[in-house]
């Protein structure tokens, strides 16, 4: 299958991954092999690449971010974001790229890309939890399959206390980086196979 799949800041590829076990030529373009800032090889395959997503680190704007001991740097976390941008413009300009999505908890991003055209909750999709994530991009609407939580699973995702999935065993953990900040900033499986469905 010559479709390119751009999983840009992709991490643990989570939200690649069914692109990747249909068969897709999935490029994660994350810390473990490339630096996104660096990376410009996609120009040498641009023609083939059928999709973009990303998902920018959303340190900066998070609304959980506590500014006492360290100012939020809008300026600098947009850096990221621009230049996922930048890649997303290229492919789009000087190839065949059907469709693209870039993603991040609902927060201060908003201010600087504006309202995105979805804002979704993972239970929306069957997921056993709550969190607001907004998703930018040129992308066909996947298609909700809501869960109804449990009183259990509301109280766990009130204290921010959901079950968090396991890493992938060949997952590297970038320095200075928990494993457990990993694993609740995965893609939720339940999402990537309902954007996955709508977007082939």
């Amino acid at each position: 299958m010559n479709k390119i799949i751009l999983d840009l800041c992709g991490g643990t590829g989570a939200w690649s991954k069914p692109y990747k076990d249909a068969g897709y030529d999935v490029r994660n373009i994350t810390h473990l092999d490339y630096d996104v800032f660096d990376y410009t090889e996609y120009m040498d395959f641009i023609d083939d690449v059928y999709g973009i997503l990303a998902a920018p680190t959303c340190t900066m704007f998070s609304l959980a971010r506590t500014t006492a001991k360290t100012p939020r740097d809008l300026k600098g976390g947009f850096k990221l974001v621009h230049r996922c941008l930048e890649i997303i413009w290229d492919c789009r300009f000087n190839g065949n790229l059907k469709f693209w999505a870039l993603e991040n908890p609902m927060g201060y991003l908003r201010q600087l890309l504006g309202k995105p055209p979805l804002t979704f909750n993972p239970s929306d999709y069957g997921a056993s939890y709550t969190k607001k994530t907004d998703l930018w991009g040129y992308y066909n609407m996947p298609k909700v399959s809501k869960r109804q939580l449990t009183d259990e699973e509301i109280v766990r995702c009130s204290i921010n206390n959901r079950e968090l999935p396991e890493l992938p065993s060949d997952y590297i953990l970038p320095n200075n980086f928990k494993s457990q900040q990993a694993r609740r900033s995965m893609t939720n499986e339940h999402f990537a196979k309902a954007f996955f469905n709508a977007n082939r």
